[in-house]
């Protein structure tokens, strides 16, 4: 079933897509709609290293992506 979402980006994925969020149309899963946008954005970062919210809780990446939700692709927090 196809599902409009809206994809949230931070610190290196914002700055690859040139923007900090997006309305994409997502059919799948959470890792089938990254792959996606990894494609389109050329993101350097697999899938491994990122974790993923929808709707401000973290989700696992084989759910399936709802209609109007919002998902968001964290990266891994550098610093001290």
């Amino acid at each position: 079933m196809m599902a409009k979402v809206t994809v949230l980006y931070f610190a290196s994925l914002r700055d690859a897509a040139g923007m900090s969020s997006e309305v994409v149309d997502c059919e799948g899963d959470l890792r089938a709609l990254y792959g996606e946008l990894r494609e389109r954005h050329g993101f350097a970062l697999p899938v491994e290293r990122l974790r993923v919210a929808v709707d401000g809780a973290f989700a696992r990446w084989s759910d399936e992506a709802r209609d109007g939700s919002e998902v968001a692709f964290i990266p891994p927090v550098s610093g001290g």
